[in-house]
């Protein structure tokens, strides 16, 4: 077949595929069909590059970074609405509407309220080619290249489409995508989004639209801003002319006949209703219907006349704050948590609310055994509004962070500008998992097959307590782990051994120093030609690389300046990962050089991983299993049956006193 007509055709197939799919939630074919036509139309494109369309379905992956937001002026003014908190104002405005349009009908239709980035999408002959956020109601940003990202948003309209045509919509993230992009940006040490209007904003606002193609957004359209080609008689029409045009409307609205049904609708999602919803709403919309009706109630200089956002109120109640605890996450940091004597709220019981850190406490003068006054932040996140100082009694507490980290009692530190406590040791174990999670991904370490429940299961039987440990796993101890056949364990060995030659910047990445990201570590590592030398260098060293601030430099130094951290550093480069050019070990004598050792049993002085790391930075081999060429087996306490196979063969055993005397000599 021609291409031309073969792309023209793949282009419309994988468009009605993704309408299917990501508006209708209704898919007629496999991930993997869907999979084979997308990949037959990017190797045509390849081929064909110059018969690449704006409306191609591969143009949603995201194209280059942006060195800025160009300003998008709005044919028509993106009005924000005004806010009725309570019944008695959404009366008040009904009253307003009825005296301006002096007796006549009106309907309203009530549309839910998402909690997302509000836009704006121009379409020229049913083509999308540009789109903006609302920014000061005139002007925007555009962020066409991040909205091309989003595949529920067609770059084809649907049916005739008119000559132009803007639409204005909610951008918006799920809530499941939100805790799914929180969990990741806590793994990689990024802060993290304080709701999903938030990390929708945040996610629409990158320069690089790759990052916003790896974050799953959605949108719902609401409206029309400008039609040349068609008329409109009312919001309900427009509605019905948007679904059919393939864009994503929202199904919960209802026309609502008079004011009396519009506060049925209101009590209705009031009630436990709206937390059914996959996503966030924080109110509702009531718009008067006829489209006539709204040209003659017209605007204000800052709202329409014609529409009225009802907010949600908050649920509160009153209880009381019995404790402060404190958990400590993946990058150290110490969130305070109040645990309260439980409470209903919000259709579930409460028990704990966070306090974020100390400045939060210290603001709101919050005290342990203070009656609290709490709500669902967005009906989601409890937290403390306000303390009932009227019920001290004088038995209060205040509340201090402590000094050394609560699980490691490593050195708690706060940087200058920051409001977080931070643990300074990278193995405390309330850090492990995730930090092994971060060491093994992808931009890190790559170690394919070291996936969360495998790392899971190495630390809780205490196989591995720093990332150093993993490069002394051998194929016994993983055998030993559920779901690990041969096969896996294979695998991962040679995973584990392949790692050691990834690049230094790599390396350096993985161990999760604050404000250390794949960049960052590209730049750090050009500039020190190992991790010695850049664990050496100050912090005037440091700033004086361009892309290096004061923020940067100071994590960096302390990370370094903890004794466990170099630990566990020290540790890496015995097991021989790749550390830049000066490497590590250069020069050191190798007076084991040649001897194979096998570990069995537990030693007391140190864990399986030190004892292997310095075996091997002596020159010897640490293997695992037993034959006649091992030199020796070093037997703790409750040993193997590999201390059985050393007798058997006649291998010389080392107790763990000999182990530390064979080392001492060396």
């Amino acid at each position: 077949m021609d291409p031309v007509r073969r792309m023209a055709e793949l282009r419309r197939i994988i468009d009605h595929h993704n309408h299917l799919y990501y508006v209708l939630d209704a898919p007629e074919i496999s991930d993997a069909e869907y999979d084979t036509l997308l990949r037959e139309l990017e190797e045509l494109e390849a081929a064909h590059p110059e018969l690449i369309t704006p409306d191609s379905p591969t143009q949603r992956v995201g194209g280059e970074p942006l060195s800025a937001f160009a300003t998008i002026r709005h044919p028509r003014p993106l009005l924000s609405l005004a806010n009725a908190r309570n019944e008695k104002e959404l009366y008040e405005f009904d009253r307003r509407v009825r005296n301006l349009t002096a007796g006549q009908e009106v309907q309203y239709v009530l549309e839910l309220k998402i909690d997302g980035l509000a836009v704006a999408l121009t379409y020229e002959d049913g083509v999308f080619v540009r789109g903006a956020t609302r920014g000061d109601g005139y002007r925007g940003e555009d962020i066409t290249a991040n909205l091309r990202t989003i595949r529920s948003l067609p770059l084809r309209l649907r049916g005739d489409a008119p000559r132009l045509l803007e639409v204005r919509g909610e951008a918006y993230m799920s809530q499941d995508a939100y805790l799914r992009l929180n969990e990741m940006r806590d793994r990689k040490g990024e802060d993290t989004f304080a709701n999903p209007r938030n990390a929708a904003a945040g996610s629409l606002r990158q320069l690089d639209p790759r990052i916003t193609a790896a974050r799953a957004l959605d949108i719902f359209v609401y409206g029309v801003g400008l039609c040349q080609g068609r008329d409109f008689a009312s919001q309900g029409e427009i509605l019905s002319y948007l679904r059919e045009a393939g864009f994503k409307v929202n199904e919960n609205y209802v026309l609502c006949q008079d004011m009396g049904e519009v506060m049925e609708a209101v009590r209705h999602w009031d009630s436990s209703k709206r937390r059914e919803l996959p996503y966030a709403i924080d109110g509702l919309v009531i718009k008067v219907n006829s489209l006539a009706l709204q040209e003659q109630l017209g605007a204000t200089s800052k709202s329409p006349r014609w529409a009225i956002a009802y907010k949600f109120p908050a649920e509160q109640q009153t209880t009381t704050l019995e404790d402060i605890i404190i958990s400590v996450g993946r990058t150290g940091v110490l969130t305070p948590t109040a645990v309260l004597k439980p409470v209903s709220l919000a259709g579930t019981t409460v028990g704990r609310a966070g306090l974020h850190n100390l400045d939060y406490i210290r603001e709101k003068d919050i005290r342990i055994g203070d009656e609290v006054l709490v709500q669902k932040a967005g009906d989601i996140i409890p937290e403390v509004v306000r303390v009932v100082t009227g019920a001290r009694t004088g038995e209060e507490r205040e509340f201090t962070m402590p000094s050394k980290c609560p699980v490691c009692g490593g050195d708690v530190v706060r940087l200058p500008g920051e409001a977080a406590h931070r643990c300074t040791n990278m193995a405390c174990p309330a850090r492990l998992q995730e930090s092994l999670i971060h060491f093994a991904s992808r931009n890190a370490m790559d170690i394919d097959g070291l996936g969360p429940a495998l790392i899971k299961q190495l630390v809780e039987r205490g196989l591995v307590q720093s990332p150093a440990d993993l490069y002394s796993l051998d194929r016994e101890e993983l055998l030993e782990l559920e779901r690990m056949g041969e096969k896996s364990a294979n695998k991962l060995l040679r995973a584990l051994k392949e790692s050691k030659e990834r690049p230094y910047d790599r390396l350096l990445f993985g161990l999760g120093i604050r404000f250390v990201g794949s960049r960052v570590a590209q730049i750090l590592a050009s500039k020190f030609a190992s991790l010695a030398e850049l664990m050496a260098a100050g912090e005037e060293e440091l700033m004086a690389i361009p892309e290096i601030g004061p923020k940067v430099a100071a994590s960096v130094r302390r990370f370094f300046a903890e004794p466990r951290n170099r630990r566990v550093v020290a540790g890496l480069l015995a097991a021989g990962v790749n550390s830049g050019a000066a490497g590590q070990g250069e020069g050191e004598p190798q007076p084991l050089a040649g001897k194979a050792f096998v570990l069995t049993g537990s030693l007391s002085r140190y864990t399986r991983g030190e004892a292997s790391r310095l075996i091997e930075r002596l020159g010897g081999q640490v293997r695992g299993s037993v034959s006649r060429k091992t030199d020796y087996v070093v037997a703790g306490s409750d040993p193997g049956g590999k201390l059985d196979r050393a007798r058997e063969l006649g291998v010389p055993i080392l107790t763990e006193e000999d182990f530390v005397q064979l080392l001492e000599e060396q």
